[in-house]
């Protein structure tokens, strides 16, 4: 009998300290001879952007994961890390393995592409280096071109480090997803206390604000030592996308979102850290201060993923930023969140597109949002409400792509929402173009709350707007030929350890109706 995912979560440990098969038989040869550390791998692993016949593994060798210079603890020396993927979790039916080299320049981060593969099914990969070996984590591939079948992903967003521990990436990877789909502000960079959320402070960054490429990988690696955030990754692939804290706080294009004097500086090193720590493909690798986010990922024939970058092809945003009502500029023809090109992709991949679901990941509020009770309006500058004409341009040309099925998953709130995406959000009677599904945050602003009459009354306020909760969370979304089932799971608490997940809205998409049931 195949083993489940939560017996290979409870399992993976004494996996790794299984007998490891070296590439040539005999011990691993590194380029540093002679070394023993203390334990590399304290960051866990990961794996991400499957196809059909490949996968990428990810890990980065830190035995001292919070030294202040960035380096984890290693030398500045190239190190060599052998790498296993098997058809088993006890790792007897190896399927590929291989060398490759871990170098000082890169934080001594690997990304192995690993291809050949046999397309929707489950692997386990480790790695070796140093004499240590690594935890186990389960992988799959994406199902061949053609194949219906069914899919289970979650998605999830903003994972504050100081506002509570991560139990929602602990029940994320108990929910036995196929997939992991990544929202945005993976990571935080403000410096300790720099933002207190609704329940205070539960935990404490290490170090300052983020500002050189050491900051952010020493960040990055403070986050990555949660157990619960390494359990979700080993639990299965997950594709990735950044919003605005993996760099600076609102940051649009080449505009510091503080004013910041060395703020192209500050992206470099924000986007090259990003890269560094999380399972993408070499044609992510930032070149400067600038990397290629948005992608494609193929889930057989039911789905597709069209993953969007809203940060770097933005324009400043209007009005100072912020909650704001009146804003004159927000409404201007050529103000643009996606940059023309990326618009053009987006729209040229879902009219080319053949898949049964095509589902848009992207960072910020795409329905309107005014959280004015009563007359008059109060926007967020920093979402879709602050680059209105695009997102209607944007909007009209989904709809006439003829693309099947378009669910947008959104991140960035830390509230749940369930939307339809209308053509003039002034009409009720106005086409449904599409559904938004808002995850709310896995810790950041702390516990949350529910307030059943504010909720209501934003409701009403926007009537688009299904459901709103904002406690902590994630979204289970199950999908198959004739229907995408989404349920918003939720945390009473990230303040103190152990809070159950429970599902506090359920809706059902029905293929071809976009529309909420």
């Amino acid at each position: 009998m195949q083993p489940s995912r939560r017996t290979f979560l409870a399992g993976a440990a004494a996996a790794a300290a299984l007998p490891y098969l070296t590439t040539g038989g005999g011990a691993p040869v590194a380029l540093w001879r002679g070394l023993r550390l203390a334990d590399p791998f304290t960051l866990g692993v990961a794996s991400g952007d499957p196809t059909a016949d490949g996968i990428v593994l990810w890990t980065r060798l830190a035995p001292r994961p919070l030294d202040e210079t960035g380096r984890g603890g290693m030398p500045a020396r190239p190190v060599e890390v052998e790498w296993q993927l098997a058809a088993d979790e006890r790792f007897r039916r190896i399927m590929r393995k291989g060398t490759v080299t871990a170098r000082p320049e890169h934080a001594h981060s690997v990304h192995v592409e690993v291809a050949g593969l046999e397309p929707g099914r489950e692997y386990f990969y480790r790695f070796r280096a140093l004499g240590e070996v690594s935890p186990a984590g389960r992988t799959r591939t994406a199902p061949a071109p053609g194949t219906l079948g069914a899919l289970t992903f979650v998605t999830a967003s903003c994972a504050h480090y100081e506002h509570g521990y991560y139990t929602a990436y602990r029940r994320l990877a108990q929910e036995e997803p196929d997939l992991v789909v990544h929202l945005g502000d993976y990571m935080y960079e403000y410096g300790r206390g720099g933002y207190t959320g609704i329940s205070g402070l539960v935990r404490r960054h290490a170090g300052g604000k983020c500002r050189t490429l050491a900051d952010y990988r020493t960040r990055h690696a403070q986050y990555k030592t949660d157990p619960d955030l390494q359990a979700a990754h080993a639990a299965a692939p997950w594709l990735v996308v950044f919003d605005d804290h993996e760099v600076e706080n609102n940051w649009a294009g080449p505009v510091s979102g503080t004013g910041a004097k060395d703020f192209a500086a500050r992206r470099r090193a924000g986007l090259r850290a990003y890269y560094e720590n999380l399972p993408l493909r070499r044609s992510a690798m930032p070149r400067g201060d600038r990397m290629r986010l948005h992608r494609r990922i193929a889930w057989g024939s039911l789905a597709a993923f069209h993953l969007l970058d809203t940060r770097q092809f933005r324009d400043d945003q209007a009005c100072h930023d912020g909650l704001r009502s009146g804003c004159d500029a927000a409404l201007a023809a050529d103000r643009t969140l996606l940059g023309a090109d990326q618009r053009e992709w987006l729209l040229a991949g879902l009219r080319r597109s053949a898949a049964r679901w095509n589902l848009i990941g992207q960072q910020t509020i795409m329905a309107r949002h005014d959280v004015a009770l009563g007359p008059g309006r109060e926007l967020n500058m920093d979402s879709w409400d602050g680059y209105a004409a695009e997102r209607a341009r944007l909007l009209a040309g989904i709809r006439d792509s003829g693309a099947s099925n378009p669910v947008v998953l959104t991140g960035d709130a830390h509230i749940h929402h369930a939307a339809d995406l209308r053509l003039d959000f002034d009409d009720p009677d106005s086409p449904r173009v599409a559904v938004e599904l808002v995850t709310s945050s896995i810790s950041s602003d702390g516990d949350g709350y529910r307030d059943h009459a504010r909720m209501a009354a934003l409701r009403v306020e926007n009537p688009h707007i299904a459901y709103v909760d904002q406690r902590r969370g994630y979204i289970v979304c199950r999908v198959g030929p004739d229907e995408l089932r989404a349920e918003f799971r939720t945390l009473d608490y990230v303040t103190r350890r152990g809070a159950p997940a429970r599902t506090s809205a359920k809706f059902t998409v029905p293929s071809g109706q976009s529309v909420l049931a």
